[in-house]
């Protein structure tokens, strides 16, 4: 099942059921979805797409694509390399991210998979893990390389929080329409230009140990994003870098999951 969250023509805030044969109208949903939910019989029609969850936390890990590491010159983490990002960067599908008036000038691209957690996970085991997973969706980690480094001195939450800063969509794809995470093709394709073009075999945790390695530090509450991490081809390990500027148009595309795609424009 494809789970979007949506404005109506009435401008009432909706979850849905995504159908491709429909797309243009949704069945509604009522209920929680991290609990007992009834597709009902009612049908919307889609007026924007918002972020697929509104999430209580945001947890995502740096370094996690072996080949990223490699380019980065980091070297391969032991653990995962986890930081937040602010709530408030979240945006859905078609919006815009906003290159900040204040800076930085320095934004950077980063396909990922995500993870949205169903049910509160403490101290999860690697073998109980999937059970707390809802389902996927596709985001893109944007990154201020500038404030990231250099700014804050290598503190990464505030060059990640932006507002805008964390895309996420179109929709939530639930767990049982997704074969194996740890098999799908991740690209992200800039101004129709592939970028990024790897897999998630080559994280070096996978989605079981992620959750378990997180939930023995922190409570995962339901609605929880996990950003699983990037592969290599970001814009600043290239010579020359290419970052973000103004009017390009950036996509996420994930095997089984889907395509985000967003605009880029100054604030």
């Amino acid at each position: 099942m494809k789970i979007i969250r949506f404005l109506s023509q009435s401008g009432e805030r909706l979850t849905g059921v995504f159908d491709p044969e429909m797309r243009e109208e949704a069945k509604v949903i009522e209920g929680d979805i991290f609990g007992d939910i009834e597709i009902s019989g009612r049908v919307e029609r889609i007026e924007k797409l918002l972020a697929p969850i509104s999430p209580p936390n945001i947890v995502a890990l740096g370094l996690n694509y072996g080949r990223h590491a490699d380019e980065t010159g980091v070297g391969h983490p032991e653990l995962p390399v986890m930081f937040l990002k602010a709530t408030s960067s979240v945006i859905g599908h078609n919006a815009s991210i906003l290159l900040p008036a204040a800076g930085p000038d320095e934004v950077d691209y980063e396909a990922e998979l995500a993870v949205i957690i169903g049910k509160k996970a403490k101290n999860v085991s690697p073998d109980e893990a999937e059970k707390y997973v809802l389902g996927y969706t596709c985001a893109n980690d944007i990154s201020a390389r500038d404030w990231q480094i250099h700014k804050q001195k290598k503190q990464w939450a505030r060059g990640k929080s932006f507002d805008t800063f964390c895309p996420i969509g179109p929709y939530l794809v639930t767990k049982d329409e997704v074969a194996n995470a740890n098999r799908l093709r991740v690209c992200s394709i800039l101004n129709g230009e592939i970028m990024q073009d790897s897999n998630t075999s080559d994280m070096l945790f996978d989605i079981a140990a992620i959750i378990s390695n997180l939930s023995y530090s922190m409570t995962l509450l339901p609605g929880t994003v996990i950003l699983t991490g990037t592969p290599e081809g970001v814009g600043f390990t290239r010579i020359p870098p290419i970052f973000l500027k103004d009017g390009d148009i950036i996509t996420v595309s994930i095997e089984d999951v889907g395509e985000l795609t967003n605009t880029v424009k100054k604030e």
